[in-house]
């Protein structure tokens, strides 16, 4: 272990990192946050994905270390980050020449577009997963890229933690005129990384406060390995409402999910659910028709409740056809 740290430690001090304006933080934050995840147990495998939680322990280790003028963006390291050996990109469908797509760097939305995630090397993986090992990293990176720096590696933790957490509190009691302003605002800051992660926060809060149970099949899975089988579906699309609020949101099974999208479905101001005529199924156990007026499940809360006037928007903007009778 001590010759595999030693090489590393090494590689860490030796980043490429550009110094035209000093020298740019990105590769150190977003490796100070890997090793946090790999702590916190919020990353646990050599694949590195676009979470909530890398991308709040990204901005909120920026605040606290960077004093330079440069852009705060994930997407810059965790692109650039190839040209180090231990960080190879894994592109998604379609996107497979993406080690020539440096243009993409420029925007979060197109990085994570068309980037599936980022696979560390087994010997660093080794590494982040040593308690001891991961905070003799994080160290090493604060003392050389951030001297005098007085931080506690636990309060970095804190104030990602913070973050998530309040973003959390905002979408399930915000106001949804105040949570657009929110929304407006990064729009008009080009900020596409604080767009994705309310939107990743909006489908992990959605499904928990159902219980993650489709509130019209009535369908649960548990997965073991914390992937939620149940979709957080917006009854106004985000792309109309700049709504992630708990409000604006059901939990779906996919398949509702696409009909409910499709103005196949939708749900009436009694919580039924209405059902289109414009389509033709086979008739069987699974048959969409036989939905039609049964009373969606409802979260515990009433605070929680799916509000009325979007589901009337769903209907007259998005129900097709007539309702079946």
């Amino acid at each position: 272990m001590q010759q595999l740290l030693t090489k590393y430690l090494q590689k860490f001090k030796q980043l490429r990192v550009d110094r035209t304006h000093g020298i740019a933080p990105h590769k150190p934050i977003l490796l100070i946050s890997v090793l946090q995840g790999f702590d916190s147990r919020s990353i646990v495998g050599e694949r590195i994905y676009f979470t909530p939680e890398l991308i709040a322990s990204f901005k909120n280790n920026w605040n606290l270390l960077v004093k330079t003028n440069h852009d705060c963006r994930i997407s810059y390291p965790f692109y650039h980050l190839k040209s180090e050996r231990f960080w190879t990109l894994i592109p998604k469908l379609g996107f497979n020449n993406i080690n020539e797509m440096g243009s993409i760097v420029k925007s979060f939305a197109r990085l994570s577009t068309a980037v599936e995630c980022a696979l560390i090397d087994n010997d660093l993986l080794q590494l982040m997963q040593d308690h001891g090992s991961n905070n003799l990293l994080q160290h090493f990176i604060l003392n050389q890229y951030f001297p005098g720096n007085n931080l506690d590696l636990n309060n970095l933790l804190v104030g990602q933690k913070k973050l998530v957490d309040d973003i959390e509190d905002q979408i399930l009691n915000e106001d949804p005129v105040e949570y657009k302003k929110h929304i407006e605002n990064f729009i008009k800051q080009h900020d596409d990384e604080n767009i994705f992660l309310r939107g990743c926060l909006f489908k992990r809060e959605i499904p928990k406060i159902y219980n993650n149970t489709c509130c019209i099949s009535g369908m649960k899975i548990d997965s073991i390995n914390h992937v939620s089988m149940i979709d957080a579906c917006h009854i106004i699309p985000f792309s109309e409402s700049y709504n992630d609020t708990v409000t604006n949101g059901i939990a779906l099974c996919p398949n509702l999910h696409r009909a409910f999208d499709r103005g196949l479905i939708a749900i009436d101001e009694n919580y039924k659910v209405i059902v289109s005529n414009c389509f033709i199924e086979e008739p069987d156990s699974y048959s969409i028709i036989k939905l039609h007026g049964m009373q969606i499940r409802l979260p515990n809360k009433k605070e929680h409740y799916p509000l009325v006037e979007n589901f009337s928007w769903h209907r007259e903007k998005i129900l097709k056809g007539n309702i079946v009778t």
